[in-house]
């Protein structure tokens, strides 16, 4: 999907390259896709605040992408993985969801997939309240939280905002 490359280019311009160094991160069980005519629309992961859906493994990046770009890459999946996820002003406990990975392919964007899978998360019996975190240049998506019921809990300057396309990771609640 081209979300995800868009966010991993910097590793390697080989799509394929790409997608064998990261096939192993992603636990699937988390993930929910729309398919549209037999292609991958989107996809979002949902997970308990306490379960991680990416458990990267830095031999296998350096194995794919070389030695100074896999390290890069398990530095830069550090963050991924690390805990606590939320500030402590996101409130969350066992009834709480992460909403993660929001991802809809450049030809089903503004056709409601998204919005499609986001509806079908947030009727989960197993979750009460749904928390997220975005970019705060991404103004489509925020608009998109925000029409799904969301509101912003707390913002958190990104410490290396110099190199990144962004200031802040903006903190989303719903429920």
């Amino acid at each position: 999907m081209d979300g995800f490359y868009d966010d991993l280019k910097m590793f390697s311009k080989d799509r394929e390259k790409l997608a064998r160094a990261c096939a192993h991160m992603f636990a699937l069980k988390h993930f929910y896709a729309a398919v549209v005519g037999g292609e991958i629309a989107g996809v979002i992961a949902c997970l308990g605040v306490d379960e991680y859906c990416v458990r990267y493994d830095r031999k296998m990046l350096v194995r794919h992408l070389g030695l100074a770009r896999g390290l890069l890459a398990s530095f830069g999946f550090r963050y991924l993985s690390s805990n606590p996820k939320y500030p402590r002003q996101v409130k969350a406990d066992a009834k709480t969801a992460s909403i993660e990975f929001v991802v809809t392919g450049a030809r089903h964007k503004k056709k409601g997939v998204a919005t499609a899978i986001l509806s079908h998360l947030l009727a989960l019996p197993e979750y009460k309240r749904y928390v997220l975190e975005v970019k705060d240049t991404n103004s489509g998506a925020v608009a998109l939280y925000e029409k799904m019921g969301f509101a912003e809990v707390h913002r958190k300057k990104f410490r290396w905002a110099k190199y990144a396309d962004f200031d802040y990771f903006v903190y989303m609640g719903r429920g």
